[in-house]
């Protein structure tokens, strides 16, 4: 190995012939976004203000979330964020403003505490909260009738379950709203499922390494044999606590990650919604109102039933109008309004308006326009043979229509849908009524 020290990295990631390590393939954080400014080292046993890394629940693009035993019993989970972030308050702010008000523990993941500490990258805010289970974007793959799993199913939540996590997951933006605060980023992926009481369960069996061979990378070495202070030794993958999730009747789970909130009264210019949960005006005028979450809520609606997405739009440099065609084919034709804002639109319509080509960035000289079968949303609702009734898949096809309104004057809000009819059929604070087969 090299003596000689190697420079600071720039507190950004790499470009050109920047990158400093070999490739990890493990689904982990990117290792190359350990420098200055970047995620705090840490790998498991380091103790952090006193507090024990056991376990790595998880990670995303601003943040590490650690598993943490307590010394009078009992567990948390601890996020660290990056260090870039940790002079931004904003969702601190919300999280205060949150935990002042009793009802929004019952939604929301609780806050617990906050620190500072310091480490090679900076000064990284760290938040303590109430551990919680998987997504409810990964949780379905563990359920057991899906293990072991035959090439013929159809993953997807049985019906109550999934109307139980809407429901409440509704009631966490109902909640927000009437707080005047947006989530920003509501998704499958940040509604958590609550656990089993983990007070009494021995350390010894939440440990990382006593959870599975290849939940640990190799070590994390630099492409010129140096030493690096920045990055942890290895990388750990994610290990949710799958086998203390309660997901039986009466299962919970609440609304996370407030990384992307905001008031009502300070929107930001670029909210981090995922791709295909976002609303058309966002998309072609870069509009943000409140009714962003209620876009994105209609969306997950659509997926949790029928265990499709409604929009999936793969990156790319046309995903714009990738996504706008899909939403005139599931939805129908963009308003005046919004049609005039797409700049691009002459690739795709005549001047009348009249689709011509669906070939993402125009015809090619030379070559014919293309034109694809087109299906409604109740169409790809149908197709995806949700496992309800007929009358019940009619009363999902309305309730979606009424929330995918291109006009945000008139979508309804998060009270106003847990008004519907649907809705009200399924008690969310007794017991859910789920079957688990």
């Amino acid at each position: 190995m090299c003596t000689s020290p190697p420079p600071t990295p720039p507190s950004r990631g790499p470009t050109g012939d920047e990158w400093r390590f070999e490739t990890i393939t493990l689904p982990c954080e990117w290792v190359e976004d350990y420098h200055p400014g970047g995620y705090h080292p840490v790998v498991l046993g380091d103790v952090l203000n006193h507090y024990k890394m056991v376990r790595k629940l998880g990670h995303g693009s601003y943040s590490t979330i650690i598993l943490i035993p307590l010394r009078n019993g009992g567990y948390i989970a601890l996020k660290i964020l990056v260090s870039d972030l940790s002079g931004s308050t904003t969702e601190l702010r919300l999280l205060r403003h949150i935990t002042k008000v009793a009802e929004g523990t019952r939604h929301i993941t609780q806050l617990l505490g906050e620190f500072e500490h310091r480490g090679p990258n900076g000064v990284h805010k760290c938040l303590v909260f109430e551990p919680m289970g998987p997504s409810v974007n990964s949780m379905v793959e563990e359920l057991p009738q899906f293990n072991p799993r035959r090439q013929e199913m159809k993953v997807r939540y049985p019906p109550q379950m999934a109307k139980s996590i809407l429901k409440q997951s509704l009631q966490a933006l109902a909640f927000l709203h009437e707080n005047g605060i947006a989530h920003g980023d509501f998704q499958p992926g940040n509604i958590l499922f609550a656990l089993k009481n983990l007070g009494p369960t021995p350390e010894e069996l939440l440990r990382q390494e006593d959870v599975q061979a290849d939940s640990i990378s190799p070590p994390v070495q630099r492409l010129d044999g140096k030493q690096d202070k920045w990055a942890p030794r290895y990388l750990c993958v994610a290990q949710p606590l799958v086998p203390f999730t309660y997901y039986a009747e009466g299962f919970k789970v609440k609304l996370s990650d407030m990384g992307g909130a905001y008031f009502f009264t300070d929107p930001p210019k670029s909210p981090v919604t995922p791709l295909g949960l976002r609303a058309p005006e966002f998309i072609l005028t870069g509009a943000v109102n409140n009714t962003l979450d209620v876009w994105s809520f209609g969306c997950v609606l659509f997926e949790l039933i029928t265990g499709q997405p409604l929009f999936c739009i793969p990156w790319s440099e046309m995903e714009d109008d990738d996504h706008i065609l899909s939403l005139t084919a599931q939805l129908g034709a963009l308003p005046d309004e919004l049609f005039k804002h797409w700049t691009t639109s002459s690739l795709y319509f005549m001047s009348e308006r009249k689709l011509f080509n669906c070939q993402l960035g125009g015809v090619a000289p030379g070559e014919e326009p293309l034109m694809l079968e087109h299906m409604s949303m109740e169409e790809s609702f149908d197709r995806a043979d949700p496992d309800l009734d007929e009358e019940e898949a009619h009363k999902v096809k309305a309730l979606i229509r009424w929330i995918l309104q291109y006009d945000p004057a008139k979508r309804p809000s998060p009270a106003d849908i847990l008004a519907d009819p649907w809705f009200c059929e399924i008690d969310v604070e007794g017991d859910s009524k789920v079957t688990i087969v």
